[in-house]
């Protein structure tokens, strides 16, 4: 499926919101749990990532050390 930035959007403000409705180009859908949409937000961004090969981004610990 072709999911757009749109939607994406529209699914992080609901989900930051708190809310399980989201809204967008017209069309609402309820989710039955903020995990449910926290879900969709997973899947959508893994396809959009992927579908524009995009690289992953990375998150690690930096280390200091005083010598």
């Amino acid at each position: 499926m072709a999911w757009t930035e749109t939607e994406l959007d529209a699914l992080r403000r609901a989900y930051a919101a708190g809310t399980t409705r989201v809204a967008y180009d017209g069309k609402s859908v309820d989710y039955g749990s903020a995990n449910d949409l926290l879900g969709r937000i997973r899947l959508i961004e893994r396809e959009m990532g992927g579908a524009a090969g995009r690289p992953r981004p990375v998150a690690g610990f930096a280390g200091f050390r005083r010598s």
